[in-house]
């Protein structure tokens, strides 16, 4: 056996340090170029694929404010659930949810498992956004197996709870699972984020440095994307998704027909924005690798006249 002497070992510590900081920082950069190879555009499910149900749900974080103007969360977390339940979703991805609200939720519909909430326990600070809305992701606990699951933070440091970056308003966060099918055995990954709702700068960044996390998958692996982009399909945001590779299920299966809004306010229909502007659909379900959009949905949904959030949901059928 060969022993090392004190110079060769310490030159090899030294390359195995510089190896994981260069992995470190190049999973912590932002992308410049953010275009995948263009077979991922043209796989496709395979032949014994089969459907499944996704639902991307902003429920809107519980705040005292709406409770005092009669839509604050104990007034439509029943309609919430009703309106989750009746679209039979497998997989529900959620934005703007703090504690209370995922605990009604998980005790209202056990079927799901949930991931993407817990910890690191920086939720210390003051009330209401102060304890920083998280993005889990439930899935039908008999349907899928959960493989692998993971969160980071959408800034310059991504591993750091609660950190910002860019001039976002506030920390935002992506959960992402790898499921695999117990119907197929087939397996896939789920991601699900919110990006900020101020700056155009802070919403490039951060969907950029989830482009370059989500590229390192070949391109031909099938993965889902949710989530509230802030941003509707004219804006660069949601063209850089596009131009990477990623298919938005709505234009796959409605082409270039407006959607509408997906934000109304709880007003649903009598939703009159300050300016009335085309493609206000700024909550998306984008697909990319072997997966197939077969149906999409914008559920507008209400229970009695009460609205589960001032998001309407969005759910995708697909093939994986």
């Amino acid at each position: 056996m060969m022993t090392l002497t004190n110079n060769t070992a310490c030159a090899a510590m030294l390359r195995l340090v510089t190896a994981t900081l260069v992995a470190v920082a190049a999973f912590s950069a932002p992308a410049a170029e953010t275009t995948a190879p263009k077979t991922a555009l043209k796989a496709k499910a395979p032949a014994d694929a089969a459907d499944v149900r996704v639902l991307t749900c902003n429920i809107r974080v519980a705040l005292t404010s709406d409770t005092l103007t009669g839509h604050g969360w104990e007034q439509r977390r029943d309609a919430c659930v009703q309106v989750i339940h009746k679209q039979k979703a497998d997989i529900v991805c959620l934005q703007e949810v703090l504690r209370e609200q995922i605990n009604d939720l998980q005790k209202a519909m056990p079927e799901y498992a949930v991931f993407g909430f817990a910890g690191p326990e920086m939720d210390y600070e003051g009330k209401e956004y102060r304890l920083i809305a998280k993005n889990p992701i439930m899935y039908n606990r008999e349907r899928f197996t959960l493989l692998v699951g993971g969160n980071y933070w959408l800034s310059e440091t991504p591993l750091i709870g609660g950190s910002i970056s860019w001039g976002s308003a506030r920390a935002r966060n992506l959960s992402w699972v790898r499921l695999k099918d117990n119907k197929t055995g087939h397996e896939f990954r789920v991601m699900n984020t919110h990006l900020d709702h101020i700056t155009q700068q802070a919403r490039m960044k951060q969907i950029e440095l989830v482009l370059k996390e989500s590229g390192q998958y070949a391109a031909d692996f099938p993965q889902i994307l949710t989530g509230d982009f802030n941003a509707n399909v004219r804006n660069d945001v949601i063209k850089t998704v596009l131009s990477s590779g990623w298919t938005d299920t709505w234009q796959a299966i409605h082409g270039d027909k407006d959607a509408g809004f997906t934000v109304h306010g709880f007003l649903g229909p009598a939703y009159k924005p300050k300016k009335v502007r085309p493609y206000m659909k700024i909550d998306f379900v984008f697909v990319r690798g072997a997966v197939t959009p077969v149906e999409t949905h914008i559920i507008r949904d209400e229970v009695n006249g009460v609205y589960p959030s001032d998001h309407y949901f969005v759910s995708a059928d697909v093939k994986l």
